[in-house]
């Protein structure tokens, strides 16, 4: 039987059965994600390549036109630093998407639930993971055509490669804004609590700001290693950007809201520097955080700085590797 061609370049049509091949008829032992609309297997292909296998539900809301719209999103959006879709499989009534595996999980399971599969991360890679999710998100904003809102940016949408370099996923979500500049669009979005710019509650509204103040609290959760939200924590600290907000701006109390799994591996200056950067990331007025290329500049001199002096043959060696680059 011949295999159909894809419409999209770069994207490779698979059927349904040979996905159920490559997962073992979608084995419950190769699940490696679980969320409201979808499920993630870890499969083999038939060339021998492992990849992340998504099956959307059949009860998600979600016409063939509009599928195709997310499948013609996904293969146009290129950039080492997102998560490539591979392929895709729209048959009959089953929709599945095709990503690259990135091996070492999620950045939420190395931050809050570290286990010897996911150890501790340190300041180094911390920069680096910073710097890796400020560069997806600058490309959404700014290098795709139209400007495109990723809308639900997280700790569990950045995934990690063997090098813990990070790519950002999850792009089922995204939207293509209205203009280049601050591309804005009204919809309902995934509430993942401590996430959501306040903006979104008053107008209904998001932009590429809103973007901005969710990388902010993923810089928190780095900077300190606590959740968005956490109702166990004593009062005046259960949401992170309330409790973190005075302290960044505050040089004698930003050293005591570090997490002690980094404590004695940075400078305070490069403390202070990326301190400053979450606390304009996630500034209560959209109008006052920065783009997420200004991000980016600011986050180059730390990353490269530290990683040159703490390990000279760094840089060759992730350009040569990864393709990525600072």
């Amino acid at each position: 039987m011949r295999k159909p061609a894809s419409a999209y370049r770069g994207v490779q049509v698979f059927t349904y059965k040979e996905l159920e091949f490559a997962t073992d008829n979608f084995s419950e032992a190769n699940v490696i994600g679980n969320g409201g609309s979808s499920v993630v297997y870890k499969g083999v292909l038939a060339d021998g390549t492992v990849a992340a296998i998504k099956r959307l539900h059949r009860d998600r809301k979600q016409g063939e036109r509009a599928f195709r719209m997310e499948v013609d999103l996904l293969s146009r959006l290129n950039s080492p630093y997102l998560v490539e879709l591979l392929g895709y499989c729209a048959d009959q009534h089953h929709r599945l998407l095709i990503f690259e595996f990135m091996p070492n999980g999620t950045l939420q399971q190395h931050l809050h639930h570290p286990s010897s599969e996911y150890r501790p991360l340190d300041w180094g890679s911390r920069l680096r993971i910073a710097l890796d999710c400020a560069r997806a998100l600058e490309f959404l904003h700014e290098h795709a055509t139209p400007t495109v809102i990723h809308r639900d940016f997280k700790c569990t949408n950045v995934l990690l490669d063997p090098h813990l370099r990070a790519k950002v996923s999850d792009f089922g979500l995204a939207k293509m804004g209205s203009d280049k500049t601050n591309g804005q669009i009204s919809t309902r979005v995934p509430r993942t609590a401590g996430y959501l710019a306040p903006e979104y509650a008053s107008t209904g509204k998001l932009t590429t700001k809103s973007d901005v103040y969710s990388y902010g609290v993923v810089l928190l959760q780095l900077l300190t290693g606590r959740v968005p939200l956490d109702i166990k924590r004593p009062p005046g600290e259960h949401v992170l950007v309330s409790w973190a907000l005075p302290r960044l701006t505050n040089r004698d109390k930003v050293d005591d809201m570090v997490d002690p799994a980094i404590q004695g591996q940075y400078s305070k200056k490069d403390l202070i520097q990326v301190a400053a950067i979450a606390a304009m990331c996630v500034q209560p007025e959209a109008d006052y955080r920065p783009l997420m290329v200004d991000v980016v500049q600011s986050l180059i001199p730390l990353a490269k700085n530290f990683n040159s002096v703490n390990s000279p043959g760094f840089l060759r060696f992730h350009r040569q590797s990864s393709g990525l680059k600072y």
